[in-house]
């Protein structure tokens, strides 16, 4: 054999070596967990012979506690480019063979760089998190590998979309790369995010808590909203990612990537001329409004299990890639709160950063009341949510169906909030507030001082008639023009893709600034 070839050889055998991250017993050990290795998740997540890898002979440099005698090709975390539906990504999986997929700071120069080309080439990048955290015989370098990972985050927030998967353990200062990414997804009963863990947790506090119950995918899905996306498995985790990006443009200078679709733009349908109770107390699911307007009814929820008095996500209408925003009437009536403010904010801010249009579908008897929510500041967490509307430059187009009360109305993308075309059904009521609590307060004392029962009953409901006649309705907010139209159910569908096609050369800035100051 010649040299050259023996040295073609011998890097086929170093590579099929690398592959191999920490060995097969370990590679063993992670599928005995139900687990599956990095290359294998990127496998499953990008296009077939797409994958390109970067940087698989790095070593970490560390010779503390014996690391000198623990050299592994790539050092723990694949990283590289890909295609996912003929789409430029880039990705780095962490791999908990090698080291518990602990931290080094070559690791996080590895990663570093492919976030630094996913800014420069203006595609998105993803991560799939699996890290027993820093690496403790590097003591402070794994500190600055995390702090360096951060300030690429910071910095290409809003330039492209960023992705984590978190399909293991993910703990300590390592939380904060997916908590600074877009979106977050997790897998039940195989990944946690915390802080702490909870042998700590007990020596602090004293309490006993299991992993899972601290920071498990369905905790931080329902409770702390920290995860946007709870999977049963690997499989169904990466799939979902795969198809949040389908909505997604590359970056902050493009377009999402139109789908076609056969559904007729002017389809109509009846169910919604009857979908909104008689009584203004009655609960629907404002889901069955979406999915009768939106393409081939595919809406991909966002935040599904948290804060569900609000609704955000992604869909098509007439093919264009739109992000809605919905209030839940089955859902504590759909008020806004605390978590809902935030968790719609968060999402408004993300459309109108990759200019994706907003369309907002508005029944909201006003903000939840009550010491809880002033204490944990409601005031500020609702101001979030109607900064995230009034500083969006993207097309928005508002839909009213019933209720749209006093602040809570202001904040859901109205007229004054710079909304580009506001519409209302029949339903609508725009008011300051609902007849009873008007009537209490216009009427107050008039019904105090009635002494019969029975006439000051019939004295109530003749006012709650007179108010409801004179602003629980579109009419008023037409007349003034707050509203462009009062449109029929049946023809929302039409109605808001036309609005979004006239709104596509749209064009708006924001005064010159060094950047905003959101109510954090």
């Amino acid at each position: 054999m010649s040299i050259q070839r023996q040295k073609i050889a011998d890097l086929v055998d170093r590579r099929a070596s690398a592959a191999l991250g920490g060995g097969r017993e370990r590679i063993d050990a992670q599928h005995r967990k139900g687990k599956m290795t990095a290359r294998e998740r990127l496998s499953l997540l990008l296009d077939e012979g797409s994958f390109e890898e970067f940087d698989m002979f790095v070593q970490h440099r560390c010779t503390n506690f014996g690391m000198e005698r623990q050299h592994f090709d790539g050092d723990g975390v694949v990283t590289g480019q890909g295609t996912i539906s003929g789409r430029l990504v880039y990705v780095f999986a962490q791999d908990f063979t090698v080291n518990g997929g602990s931290l080094s700071k070559t690791m996080s120069e590895k990663i570093c760089k492919v976030m630094d080309m996913a800014v420069r080439n203006g595609a998105p990048v993803i991560g799939l998190n699996d890290s027993g955290g820093a690496r403790i015989q590097e003591g402070i370098d794994a500190l600055a590998g995390y702090g360096e990972i951060f300030e690429r985050n910071i910095l290409a927030s809003g330039v492209i979309p960023q992705i984590s998967g978190v399909f293991g353990p993910c703990a300590g200062g390592a939380v904060y790369s997916p908590a600074l990414t877009d979106f977050t997804l997790m897998v039940r009963d195989s990944s946690y995010m915390v802080l702490t863990g909870p042998g700590v947790v007990r020596q602090v506090t004293g309490e006993t808590v299991s992993q899972e119950d601290l920071g498990g995918a369905s905790v931080h899905a329902s409770k702390s909203g920290v995860a946007h996306f709870a999977a049963d498995d690997e499989r169904e985790g990466i799939a979902m990612i795969k198809e949040l990006l389908s909505f997604l443009p590359q970056n902050n200078l493009s377009l999402a990537p139109e789908l076609p679709t056969e559904d007729p733009v002017g389809r109509t349908d009846d169910a919604l001329d009857e979908i909104i109770p008689d009584s203004p107390n009655k609960a629907y699911d404002m889901h069955a409004v979406i999915g009768s307007i939106v393409d081939d009814g595919r809406f991909f929820e966002v935040h599904k299990e948290f804060a569900r008095n609000i609704i955000v996500g992604f869909a098509h209408l007439g093919g264009q890639s739109v992000g809605i925003v919905a209030n839940q009437p089955s859902v504590l009536a759909g008020v806004l709160d605390i978590n809902a403010s935030r968790k719609a904010a968060r999402f408004v801010r993300f459309c109108d950063a990759f200019n994706i249009p907003l369309v907002t579908l508005v029944d909201v008897p006003g903000f939840l009341c009550g010491t809880q929510q002033e204490y944990g500041a409601i005031i500020t967490n609702g101001a979030k949510l109607l900064y995230a509307y009034g500083e969006a430059t993207v097309p928005k187009v508002t839909v009213t169906l019933r209720k749209s009360y006093g602040g809570a109305h202001i904040v859901m993308s109205c007229k004054q909030l710079r909304g580009d075309i506001n519409y209302a059904w029949p339903s609508a009521g725009i008011a300051v507030m609902g007849a009873d609590g008007a009537v209490e307060v216009l009427y107050g004392k008039e019904l105090k001082e009635e002494a019969d029962p029975e006439r000051r009953a019939a004295i109530a409901e003749a006012r709650k008639k007179e108010y409801d006649d004179l602003f629980c309705n579109p009419y008023q907010a037409a007349q003034k023009g707050y509203i462009e139209d009062i449109i029929e159910p049946r023809n929302t569908r039409f109605r808001v893709i036309r609005a979004l096609e006239a709104l596509k050369g749209k064009r708006q800035e924001m005064p010159a600034k060094k950047h905003d100051n959101l109510p954090l």
